[in-house]
C-alpha cells in the first residue's frame, strides 16, 4: 500500500499512535513518518518490534521515538506524556489505536478497563500538549459503533460493548474540544484482515472472517485500513464526527 499521505505534509507535526508496535498501528505511524512527522511509537510488551519500526524510520530519514506503557496504568500513561512532552514538546494528532478484550488470562473487566476508561485517560491526560488546530482520532470497528442496533458475534460482544462506552465518553468531550479548537474524529471500519483480533475471532468462530467478506464484498487489510487512519488525521471532519472505512449495508443506524 503506497503512503497516502503526500511527502513533507506532516513536516515539524508530532504524532502519538498508542499501541503501534504492529499491525494498524505500526503502519499508521510509518505513514506519518514518511510525510515529515515525528512520530512516537507506543507499546505494551513489544518493545522489540517497536524498536524495529524506529531504527527502520530514522534509516529512513525520519524522527520516531518509542515509550513503553500500560495504557490501563493512569501512572504509566503520566511517565508516557511525560516523555512525550520532554522530547517533542506538544502533539498535533493522537491517534487513540490501542485496543483489547480477547486476550486471554485477563480480568473480567479487562476490556472495559482498555476500550473505555484507558483511552479517555489518555485524552484527559494528553490534553496539555494538544495544540490549537490538533486532532484526536479514534479507531474503532463497525461491530463495536452499531453494537447498539446491529448483534455482532458473540465472541467480540464484550469488546464491542466497551469500544462503544469508550467512544461515547470521548463524544462527551466534544465540547470542551471544541472550545480548545481540538478536532475529534472517530475512525470505524469494518473487519480487517490480517489483524489480531481476525485471527482470535476466526479462531474462535471458524468462517467467521469469510463470511463477513462474501457478505461486505471487500475487507480492507492491514495497510489500506491504516492509510484511512493517517487521512482522518488530515482530511476535513465528516458528519457526526464519524470516518467509515468499508460496506456499512448490513447495519442499522442508531
Amino acid at each position: 500500500m503506497s503512503n497516502p499521505l503526500a511527502p513533507g505534509s506532516l513536516t515539524g507535526k508530532n504524532v502519538l499512535v498508542t499501541g503501534s508496535s504492529r499491525g494498524i498501528g505500526a503502519d499508521t505511524v510509518r505513514y506519518f513518518a514518511e510525510a515529515g512527522a515525528r512520530v512516537v511509537i507506543n507499546y505494551r510488551n513489544k518493545e522489540a518490534r517497536a524498536v524495529k519500526l524506529a531504527d527502520s524510520i530514522r534509516a529512513a530519514g525520519g524522527t520516531a521515538i518509542t515509550v513503553g506503557a500500560d495504557l490501563t496504568s493512569p501512572a504509566s500513561v503520566k511517565a508516557m506524556l511525560d516523555t512525550v512532552q520532554t522530547e517533542l514538546g506538544n502533539l498535533d494528532v493522537l491517534v487513540l489505536n490501542a485496543s483489547g478484550g480477547m486476550e486471554s488470562g485477563m480480568a473480567e473487566d479487562y476490556a472495559m478497563q482498555l476500550n473505555r476508561d484507558a483511552q479517555l485517560n489518555v485524552l484527559e491526560t494528553a490534553l496539555p500538549l494538544l495544540s490549537e488546530g490538533s486532532r484526536v482520532v479514534f479507531v474503532t470497528s463497525h461491530q463495536a459503533h452499531f453494537i447498539r442496533t446491529t448483534p455482532t458475534m458473540p465472541e467480540y460482544i464484550p469488546v464491542a460493548l466497551s469500544k462503544r462506552a469508550g467512544e461515547d465518553a470521548l463524544r462527551a468531550k466534544l465540547p470542551e474540544l471544541t472550545e480548545r479548537n481540538i478536532d475529534f474524529v472517530v475512525v470505524s471500519g469494518d473487519m480487517i484482515e490480517g489483524t489480531i483480533t481476525a485471527t482470535l475471532l476466526e479462531r474462535a468462530n471458524p468462517g467467521a472472517i469469510s463470511s463477513r467478506k462474501d457478505s461486505a464484498g471487500k475487507l480492507y487489510n492491514v495497510g489500506e485500513f491504516a492509510a484511512e487512519v493517517a487521512l482522518a488525521a488530515v482530511q476535513p471532519i465528516p458528519e457526526n464526527n464519524t470516518r467509515y472505512v468499508g460496506d456499512t449495508s448490513d447495519f442499522l443506524a442508531e
